[in-house]
């Protein structure tokens, strides 16, 4: 009996520690930000860019007052209320808390956000882009509408858990130029890994979700959705037949070189942002994924 009771004690003590430990378990040190003078026509560029607009504007909804399910194994998320309302936006953050969200990941709270938000890709983001961004959703009409909570399963609903799991499998995305290429493909590079995050969906992940390493786009075969995804690396692209005019084409129009139409999330990405993209940017985007040489 003592032996059970002290077995009982140890266990109670060891789960203890445990919270504890995830309690004190460090996020990323905050960065502070220079508070740039924004351009909101640029910022509202940017947020189409990045895919702001297609993940926090359901169908149907007004503009970044949340967004519809994005499934996954581990649940369902929806991105939050980012108009500048108050109470169910985004009105009472400061600029550096902006900042902080979205390269790093961690809210006003002090809590991390899950990677179902691209917070590792936005790391690449400038000041400037955050400045931008900052300003065009100042812009956008308040929507006093709470956001949808998460229906994530237990226990990846313990945000606590998300501590340990960026040590073990947070890939933050940084960009650097390569010297020896050229403008286009380097800024094709930036594009793809940094802010569309291309490799979210086309990059594989393992069991606890974590990506594969940086710039591996050899396509999924067991998305987060169900769904697979193709390889996009310049060898694959380039065996199937795609040139620099039928990609650059697909990502505007969503139709493929045969005559068919891109399907299922792609759709998705190419309504809500690559059809919106200048015809330069969806150029170095194709020198880059085609590896096309100067």
């Amino acid at each position: 009996m003592k032996r059970l009771y002290l077995l009982s004690i140890l266990t109670v003590f060891a789960a203890a520690m445990a919270v504890l430990a995830l309690v004190v378990w460090p996020l990323p040190a905050t960065q502070s930000v220079p508070e740039l003078k924004g351009d909101a026509k640029r910022g509202a560029y940017l947020a189409r860019l990045s895919g702001c607009v297609t993940c926090h504007t359901a169908p149907g909804g007004k503009p970044m007052s949340g967004g519809a399910a994005l499934e996954s194994k581990f649940g369902n998320f929806y991105a939050p209320n980012i108009t500048p309302d108050a109470e169910y936006g985004i009105g009472r953050w400061t600029f550096q808390q902006f900042a902080r969200a979205v390269r790093q990941g961690v809210s006003p709270d002090g809590e991390s956000y899950y990677p179902a938000f691209p917070f590792e890709f936005y790391a690449s983001l400038t000041d400037r882009d955050l400045a931008d961004i900052w300003e065009a959703l100042q812009a956008v009409p308040a929507v006093a509408a709470p956001s949808t909570p998460n229906a994530v399963k237990f226990p990846f609903n313990i945000r606590l858990g998300l501590k340990p799991w960026r040590s073990l499998f947070e890939r933050v995305y940084t960009y650097k130029e390569d010297p020896s290429r050229s403008e286009a493909w380097n800024q094709g590079r930036y594009l793809v890994l940094g802010p569309t995050h291309c490799a979210a969906c086309h990059s594989p992940r393992n069991l606890a979700g974590g990506l594969a390493p940086e710039g591996d786009l050899s396509g999924d075969p067991v998305m987060q959705d169900g769904g697979a995804s193709p390889s996009i690396t310049s060898h694959d692209l380039l065996a199937n037949g795609w040139t620099k005019e039928n990609l650059v084409s697909a990502l505007k129009t969503g139709v493929l070189p045969d005559g068919d139409t891109l399907g299922g999330s792609m759709a998705e990405v190419v309504h809500g942002s690559t059809r919106f993209l200048l015809s330069k940017h969806l150029d170095d985007m194709a020198t880059y994924l085609l590896d096309i040489k100067d």
